[in-house]
């Protein structure tokens, strides 16, 4: 087990753990819904005003993803890749684009990638695609007008767990990328220790097993932290998620990594990624202060 197991994991079991990972609970369902309309309303007025490549396929497994303000020729821009949360089940990209307008503003490309979801396919396939997904826009960077030198994470919910695989050591080196690849990341709410999970309700659909907590989990597996991280989570959330946040900016931190805890005040689970339609915002902010300094 790992030096920054969470208390969770021993202290809690059965319903309790299930409360302590439902995010659904935090809200009611008409908040709930009303802030996944605006996740798409949002995503839908950055796809038609700003200038994007939609729909490229990244990986024979037939996934697509959305760049927006990539350009090509002239100066590379830096880019920013946004992975959605849902649970490893739900939403998708077109739900996902809300940073676009933000980052756009500032000079910055933002990348928006689909995974096939649970329970059609395992999480170690979906960590795969993810990996397939940065190692094409690596590839393909400056045909898309992207300096591959910076690279940026972010990424909410399952999302930041998806972020905290890229972070995670030893798969660089079989896809052809440097240690180094990540300039910088901002996980949000994200899930890094996988044993709580494998014990609640989400092993519904998972069903993980000892060697997925292993290989899978981001806080067992991280070997080098070689880019500053910004561990962010929302003031309301249920407490697993702010637990996860702040022992992976730990265990980042005992790895030698520059890593913070950002409590983002005012904020459920889910409505903290509309802070990023606010160039304004301490998340936008954040952000934006992480790719300046990387520049």
């Amino acid at each position: 087990m790992s030096d920054f197991d969470l208390p969770l994991s021993a202290e809690l079991s059965g319903a309790a753990l299930d409360r302590a990972y439902n995010a659904r609970a935090t809200v009611s369902v008409e908040t709930f819904e009303t802030i996944i309309g605006q996740y798409r309303a949002t995503s839908d007025q950055a796809a038609a005003t700003l200038p994007a490549r939609l729909g490229l396929v990244y990986d024979d497994c037939g996934e697509r993803l959305d760049i927006f303000a990539g350009g090509q020729g002239g100066d590379l821009r830096p880019a920013v890749i946004f992975i959605h949360g849902g649970y490893w089940r739900a939403l998708s990209r077109l739900e996902s684009r809300m940073l676009a307008p933000v980052l756009a503003a500032e000079g910055i490309a933002c990348v928006v990638p689909d995974y096939t979801l649970s329970p059609q396919v395992s999480l170690r396939e979906i960590v795969r695609q993810m990996r397939a997904a940065f190692t094409w826009l690596w590839q393909n960077a400056e045909a898309e007008g992207i300096d591959r030198e910076r690279i940026y994470l972010c990424g909410s919910s399952a999302g930041g767990h998806l972020v905290g695989t890229l972070l995670s050591g030893g798969w660089q080196a079989v896809a052809g990328l440097p240690p180094t690849a990540v300039a910088g990341a901002m996980p949000i709410s994200g899930l890094y220790d996988l044993d709580p999970i494998s014990r609640t309700f989400p092993q519904e659909w998972l069903q993980l097993g000892p060697a997925d907590i292993a290989d899978l989990s981001p806080i067992r597996t991280i070997d080098g932290a070689h880019c500053p991280v910004v561990a962010a989570y929302a003031a309301h959330e249920a407490p697993g998620f702010s637990l996860n946040s702040r022992a992976y900016a730990a265990a980042w931190q005992a790895a030698g990594g520059a890593a913070e805890v950002l409590e983002v005040p005012g904020c459920n689970h889910f409505d903290v990624l509309l802070e990023f339609t606010r160039p304004d915002s301490l998340l936008s902010q954040r952000l934006l202060q992480m790719i300046a300094r990387g520049r």
